[in-house]
């Protein structure tokens, strides 16, 4: 797995790098081809055009991937999901799989975030068809998740909503596990916006009372949005970039800046909308001020059915340990400001399809140059996820586990 995962963090798929990503998709296909799924191509949509989604916006929208493995007869069926995209630079120097003098840890460019959950998953899987384990499965493979999954939204909403017409039983997402293995069981939903300014250019020497300024009315309204935030409350807010004028000598015309929300609450979220629409003015007038807002992740609950999952997978971690003599505490849950895929697959399905969406590795320093993983995390993650579909085959989530 650790001569794998080198290969695999040594191909480049941050900031859209094209190449990069269709080169790590064959990689995917092959291994999927070889336990007899089939590999679908689903064109991504195009993304609403005020949306930064980075320094190389693709001219073509990346697709998703879909690999399903079906049975005529299958004892239990499972949804997959993972990114192969990373937010690294293809031509930065952190481009390979680095191991630690003493052998237990790793560093590298998606080494945890998540090639390292994806190779969890495959080795999952294979081990499940070793066993003989008759279990139908379907695996989204997304390109851009890193960037908001906006590409690939709909097609993977539609996906989920087919699974669950199909029986599908639970939702499986491969992020990294929290630093101590924990499982994240409760998101915040998330929102992009752009506050966008108009003014009147002039120039500064000549004609300053003449200009209306922009980065002005933008300054004035960012210190308006920033005090929307009320972590306390379970609203997060952040605003960068910013992009503001062309000269020091020309009063500017035009001014934006990026941000993002994120709501653990319905009304956290109706609450940070009416705020972030109240900061439009003048619209007849300059200056004047629009907002763009878009929540593309619905807050992802624990619901009854995340719970029973969750609680079956802690279940199969104590059976790991027990077989294999460890004393280690019981599989931790945990929730987080982050998001994933995993949100938008639970809310597409109006909460039917349970989702637990850490079982990767265990790692951290995520999008930094000191991305890590714990390389015997490999192994125990792979064995925890064949462990749980296979519990899941047996009935495991309509009682306990035996």
């Amino acid at each position: 797995m650790v001569a794998e995962l080198a290969q695999d963090v040594a191909i480049p798929t941050g900031m859209r790098h094209a190449a990069g990503l269709e080169r790590y998709a064959s990689v995917m296909r092959e291994r999927f081809t070889r336990l007899g799924a089939t590999w679908e191509v689903v064109a991504g949509d195009p993304a609403p055009g005020w949306l930064r989604e980075g320094p190389a916006q693709a001219v073509v929208a990346p697709p998703m991937y879909v690999a399903r493995k079906t049975h005529p007869r299958p004892a239990a069926k499972i949804l997959l999901c993972g990114h192969i995209d990373t937010v690294h630079d293809p031509a930065g120097s952190f481009r390979e799989l680095t191991i630690a003098a003493d052998g237990r840890m790793a560093t590298g460019p998606g080494c945890a975030d998540m090639k390292g959950g994806l190779l969890v998953a495959l080795f999952a899987l294979e081990a499940l068809a070793a066993c003989g384990v008759t279990v139908e499965w379907t695996f989204a493979v997304i390109s851009d998740e890193e960037t908001g999954t906006f590409h690939a939204d709909q097609a993977l909403r539609a996906l989920a909503q087919r699974c669950v017409g199909e029986g599908y039983q639970a939702g499986l997402v491969f992020e990294p596990a929290l630093p101590d293995g924990s499982l994240v069981v409760e998101r915040p939903g998330s929102g992009q916006f752009m506050i966008e300014c108009a003014g009147r250019a002039a120039h500064v020497g000549r004609d300053f009372t003449k200009g209306i300024s922009a980065v002005q009315a933008l300054a004035e309204a960012i210190g308006s949005a920033g005090q929307i935030a009320d972590p306390a409350q379970g609203l997060i807010l952040s605003i960068g970039p910013l992009e503001g004028g062309q000269a020091t000598n020309i009063v500017p015309d035009r001014a934006r800046a990026w941000g993002n929300v994120r709501c653990f609450s319905p009304g956290a979220q109706a609450h940070a909308t009416e705020r972030l629409r109240g900061l439009e003015r003048n619209h007849h007038t300059l200056p004047s001020t629009r907002v763009e807002l878009l929540f593309n992740r619905p807050a992802k609950p624990m619901t009854a059915g995340v719970e029973r999952l969750a609680m079956l997978a802690r279940e199969c971690q104590g059976m790991l340990h027990a077989h294999a003599g460890a004393k280690s505490g019981e599989l931790a849950f945990a929730k987080t400001g982050g998001v994933c895929d995993g949100n938008n697959i639970q809310a597409a399905t109006d909460n039917r399809l349970a989702v637990i969406d850490t079982l990767g590795v265990r790692g951290g320093g995520l999008h930094t140059l000191d991305e890590w993983v714990e390389l015997d995390s490999l192994v125990e993650r792979a064995q925890l996820t064949a462990l749980l579909i296979e519990r899941i085959a047996a009935g495991g989530l309509e009682g306990s586990a035996t």
